[in-house]
């Protein structure tokens, strides 16, 4: 209550102020300088009050010296530091008192803790606190760090360390149990302190040498195992220990996959692929082998840090010296690591019982199967199998046994069958007169197994089968599993595994044909997963009402993400060739989502809407309410603290609107549309990805009708000057921005937006202003666009190869793919290789066209940065991006003759600046479009 009331900070402040003298004093009488009393007097207890008395009298400054004259007289005094503590602690004392205290201790402890011998000519030794002080204050400074306030705490935490560097762990092994009680009590009260207990630990050993470390890695072991294996398992992968790892695997993967592997970079990155490799590489490499056999050992290791540490052994194998460590290692962990994970498991098992529908999307999903540990473990396999010789002999010995073993575990059996499944592609091409009939055997003889055994069955469909009854056994096991199996899941695989064999094998459509009936009943009550979907969809609704009314069952955040998540997949899913009656009031419940969660999941529901946009168009024009929801979110977004990635794709799916909507009769929307981007606009935009993507809306309403936009503008102003129209600011704007436009579409939008400004019968005053950037400005986005569509063509895959010559020595690419390395060699992929090659010049040209080639490939460097892979936006098509759609070229040369031919003066204006080179440009696209209009007209 003292602290508190009109004067309460004025003797906060006094009282400060105090501490801050009494800080000085007590640091003044530990000064070296100081006249030393002489040796330890006066053994015995300490009496707390006549230190307390003496600490007091450091704050009045009419007893300070008497103050100062006692604490040097005492602090030599046995017992006198355990007292110190003693005040400290005591909340009885007055705080200043106990603020001076901690002072005191801490300079005594930072100056008198460790032994000293003393230095030439002395014959005494120099003061240093008594080791039954020292002990006094090992057993409870932890406790007092814990309990103590803030400003007191920051004083004994520079003690704890102090006494932590000196003593421990030779006379202080007990600081770890200590402060380990402290974090496993469930007085959540200790636990703050006792971290901080424990980083004081950590820091003594910051910048300690690796082999200097092992107290502290002993230590450790105490505490972080126990922290995380406390958790439910579920929950462990979110702690930030293996999150931390997680991450700094994916980095290190990434790096290694794109910028580590000498042979498989560009040029640029030859140098720094071959110093990683040589530098680091293989030290990484070792780390995660000892991860990888954590997971071996059956010590916990997250599902993600297990999966990227299996994508980087898988990346080790493409290297000879990567390869040459890993190669000892390679049975263990095919057998022991790789093996179990590809085997059926305890949760499958509970996903099989619970939800069969469940199990089967989780097995057949692209999307959830790039992060699994066992897709890493079979993609490492098959790799392993393909790229070193020893790997593939072994492997099906081992399933082999494990699959002809009587006593083998089922799951194990199940296991082996995942494996083969898995390298069946390469045995089919590897192995000389592969039967289709020992496939056929293998599936009797795990009768057991039906799902993989079909899978297996399915993968192997192509081989050819040397006698009929071995086709006809194996299209009779498959009919049984489909027909007569009440397992969803195994129905699934059966009619799969059917299809394939009808597929490959004539004589199999003979032995079905009796049974077309019963097959097709079958395979009926598979497909109820489809009606499974659609009922699904009253369900889906109605979960997103009960949410909205009672937001409470979600209050986890991540949960509820996981939730919308797998909602807006599945109604993505149902709309992505037709939307139903019922799917469109599905757009009305969405908008209810929204409005209670904002713009928390809109990139989310982005899928959604770009399909109710553009898949029925008819249908979202049918009722103006279905556009007006979609608009209004998108507002909400664009005018909300939403960041500037949702507000990208609010904008992204308005220009959609445009595009799509273009000559559909919606003028009365494009005002509110520029509206909503322009004012964004004009408000701090932090990214040119948001910057370009309001003016490029702005642009495909340009496109979409030229005197609304262009009235529009007229109408709008900017908000810091009401008479001025925003039309200058809009243009000027787009001009500055134009390098920014990336990607395919955005360059094709910005060309064509050019194209309708350059021939406007009604110019603003401001083009004129601008008219020596117009075709700059245009030549520029043409020249990214051609090294797009260059970049596009080079990595377009071969198509053109039949399969089947590459078993006539065609070389195709399979073989390539399926080539074996050996042991002291890299892989080097062609494509790649070739790129690096072409900068070698032949040896029989001049120097001028040495020059000339580098100068050229400077210029495709310049280039390499510039997003030739298009934006991540782009994914949300438009009329613009089909093949039927607008060519860019056509409609920039055609609108630019108009120009010529109506109006001589503005085109003079318009190329007036263009220098030679230019103009050169100007001719090639000239030429590109007479070439596109006559590859049309073939």
């Amino acid at each position: 209550s003292d602290w508190r009331g009109p004067r309460g900070g004025s003797r906060a402040l006094s009282l400060l102020f105090e501490a801050k003298k009494t800080e000085a004093v007590v640091n003044a009488l530990l000064d070296p300088d100081t006249p030393d009393p002489g040796p330890r007097t006066r053994p015995g207890l300490m009496d707390p009050n006549r230190i307390i008395q003496a600490l007091k009298g450091t704050i009045d400054p009419s007893l300070r010296r008497a103050a100062e004259t006692e604490l040097n007289q005492s602090y030599k005094i046995i017992n006198f530091a355990p007292t110190l503590l003693q005040v400290i602690m005591s909340e009885q004392v007055e705080f200043p008192v106990r603020q001076a205290a901690a002072i005191y201790l801490k300079n005594m402890v930072s100056q008198y803790w460790p032994d000293r011998e003393p230095s030439a000519g002395q014959v005494t030794f120099p003061f240093n606190i008594h080791e039954n002080d020292r002990q006094q204050i090992r057993e409870h400074i932890v406790e007092a760090v814990i309990q103590s306030p803030e400003s007191i705490r920051a004083q004994l935490t520079m003690c704890l360390r102090a006494i932590i560097k000196h003593d421990f762990p030779g006379r202080w092994t007990g600081v770890v149990d200590k402060i380990g009680a402290y974090l496993r009590s469930a007085n959540s009260g200790g636990w703050y302190g006792s971290l901080l207990a424990l980083y004081q630990l950590v820091k003594t050993y910051e910048y300690k040498k690796p082999e200097e470390r092992e107290p502290l890695l002993t230590a450790m072991q105490v505490f972080l195992p126990r922290e995380t294996l406390e958790v439910d398992e579920d929950d462990r992968p979110e702690l930030v220990w293996w999150k931390c790892k997680k991450w700094a695997l994916h980095i290190l993967t990434r790096l290694f996959e794109r910028y580590g592997s000498p042979g498989n970079v560009t040029k640029e990155y030859c140098e720094f692929a071959d110093f990683f490799l040589r530098t680091y590489a293989v030290g990484i490499q070792q780390v995660l082998l000892k991860v990888v056999d954590e997971h071996r050992q059956c010590r916990y290791v997250s599902p993600q840090v297990l999966q990227q540490s299996l994508n980087y052994l898988h990346q080790s194998l493409s290297h000879s010296v990567t390869w040459k460590l890993m190669k000892p290692h390679m049975p263990a962990i095919c057998q022991e690591v790789v093996f179990p994970l590809m085997c059926y498991k305890d949760e499958d098992d509970k996903l099989w019982q619970e939800d069969p529908y469940e199990y089967i999307r989780t097995k057949f999903s692209l999307y959830d199967d790039h992060a699994l540990p066992a897709t890493a473990a079979q993609s490492l396999l098959c790799k392993a199998a393909r790229k070193r010789k020893e790997v593939l002999p072994q492997m099906m010995e081992f399933c082999h046994q494990t699959l002809m073993s009587p006593s083998a575990d089922p799951r194990r059996k199940d296991g082996a069958l995942h494996c083969i499944g898995a390298l069946a592609e390469l045995l089919q091409a590897c192995v000389s007169g592969a039967d289709g009939g020992h496939v056929a055997e293998l599936r009797v003889s795990v009768a057991q197994l039906p799902p993989w055994s079909c899978w297996v069955l399915h993968c192997f469909s192509p081989l050819r089968f040397h006698d009929d009854m071995s086709l006809r056994n194996a299209v009779e096991l498959v009919k049984q599993d489909l027909i007569a199996d009440q397992e969803m899941p195994v129905k699934v695989e059966a009619a799969l595994a059917l299809q394939a064999l009808v597929s490959h094998q004539e004589e199999a459509k003979r032995y079905i044909r009796p049974y077309v009936r019963p097959v097709m009943a079958g395979a009926a009550s598979t497909s109820s997963r489809r009606r499974e979907k659609r009922t699904t969809l009253p369900i889906t609704r109605r979960s997103f009402t009960t949410d909205v009314r009672r937001g409470e069952e979600y209050e986890d955040k991540r949960g509820a993400k996981t939730f919308y998540e797998e909602i807006l997949s599945l109604a993505f899913g149902l709309t992505c060739q037709t939307i139903s009656p019922q799917m469109w009031q599905l757009l009305g419940v969405l908008y209810q989502v929204f409005q209670h969660d904002c713009f928390d999941y809109f990139t989310d529901m982005m899928p959604l809407l770009h399909n109710y946009v553009t898949v029925d168009t008819d249908a979202l024009l049918s009722d103006p309410k279905h556009l007006e929801v979609i608009y209004t979110m998108c507002k909400k977004v664009l005018t909300s603290n939403a960041g500037e990635d949702a507000e990208c794709h609010a904008a992204k799916l308005l220009e959609v609107i445009v595009l799509q909507c273009r000559g559909r009769g919606i003028d009365q929307c494009i005002p509110v549309f520029v509206e909503a981007v322009l004012e964004r606009l004009t408000r701090g935009v932090k990214t040119s990805e948001l910057r370009t993507m309001c003016l490029q809306v702005t642009i495909a309403a340009l496109y979409y009708n030229p005197a609304l936009l262009v009235h529009t503008l007229e109408h709008m102003h900017l908000p810091n000057n009401p008479q001025q129209p925003i039309t200058a600011h809009f243009v000027n704007q787009w001009m500055n921005d134009t390098e920014f436009f990336l990607g395919l579409h955005d360059r094709k939008v910005c060309i064509i937006g050019l194209s309708v400004l350059l021939e406007l019968p009604s110019r603003p005053a401001v083009l004129e202003g601008v008219a020596a950037q117009l075709l700059p400005s245009v030549l520029l986005l043409f020249l990214g666009l051609k090294h797009l569509y260059a970049s596009r063509l080079l990595h377009k895959p071969d198509l053109g190869t039949p399969h089947a010559g590459a078993g006539a020595g065609g070389g195709g690419p399979d073989d390539d793919q399926n080539e074996e390395i050996p042991s002291d060699e890299d892989e080097v992929i062609e494509s790649r290789g070739a790129g690096l090659q072409q900068h070698v010049p032949a040896g029989g040209g001049t120097e001028e066209e040495e020059e000339e080639e580098e100068e050229e490939d400077d210029e495709e460097d310049d280039w390499e940065e510039e997003g030739l892979e298009g934006t991540p936006l782009e994914e949300y098509s438009t009329p613009l991006d089909y093949d039927n759609g607008e060519d860019e070229y056509q409609f920039f040369t055609a609108a630019l003759l108009r120009v010529q031919t109506s109006d001589t003066s503005w085109y003079q204006k318009l190329t007036a600046s263009l220098s030679d080179e230019q103009k050169k440009q100007l001719q090639e696209i000239y030429s590109q479009s007479q070439q596109r209009i006559a590859a049309k007209g073939q």
